[in-house]
C-alpha cells in the first residue's frame, strides 16, 4: 500500500494509543513518531451493561480517541489518515469516528501493533 507523504497513522489499542507521521514518500514512507496527547476517558456505560470492566475501559479509550482524532479532522490538522487496532477496538473506533473522518480514513488494518516499531507497521500495512 502507497501512504501518502503527511498521512497520519494512529495504532491504538484497548488501552494505549500511538501516534506517526509518514515524513517519506509514498512509495518509501519513514514513519516519524508524532507526540501522542494524553485523553480525557470517561466511561459513559450505563449501570446496567453487561460489559465487564475491561470492556467498559477500552470503549471508553477508544471514544477518547476517535474524539481527538474527529477534532483533528475537523481542524484540518489531519488531512489522511490510516487507523490499525484490534478487531474489537476498531469495532469501537468505528462507532465514534465522525463522517468526516470516515472520509480522512485512507486504509485501517485490524491488527494488534501498540508498542512495534515503524518498520513492522510498514510491513504490516503493505501485508508482508
Amino acid at each position: 500500500m502507497l501512504i501518502p507523504h503527511g498521512t497520519v497513522i494512529a495504532v491504538v489499542d484497548g488501552k494505549a494509543w500511538e501516534l506517526y507521521r509518514n515524513a517519506g514518500t509514498e512509495a518509501a514512507p519513514e514513519l516519524a513518531v508524532m507526540e501522542t496527547p494524553a485523553l480525557v476517558e470517561h466511561n459513559h456505560s450505563s449501570g446496567g451493561s453487561h460489559a465487564s470492566p475491561h470492556q467498559q475501559d477500552e470503549t471508553a479509550h477508544c471514544a477518547a480517541v476517535a474524539d481527538w482524532l474527529n477534532r483533528q479532522v475537523q481542524a484540518h490538522k489531519i488531512a489522511q489518515i490510516v487507523l490499525i487496532a484490534p478487531p474489537r477496538a476498531l469495532g469501537e473506533l468505528r462507532h465514534a469516528l465522525s463522517k468526516a473522518t470516515q472520509h480522512a480514513m485512507i486504509k485501517e488494518l485490524a491488527k494488534d501493533m501498540v508498542g512495534r516499531q515503524p518498520n513492522d507497521i510498514i510491513a504490516a500495512l503493505r501485508g508482508k
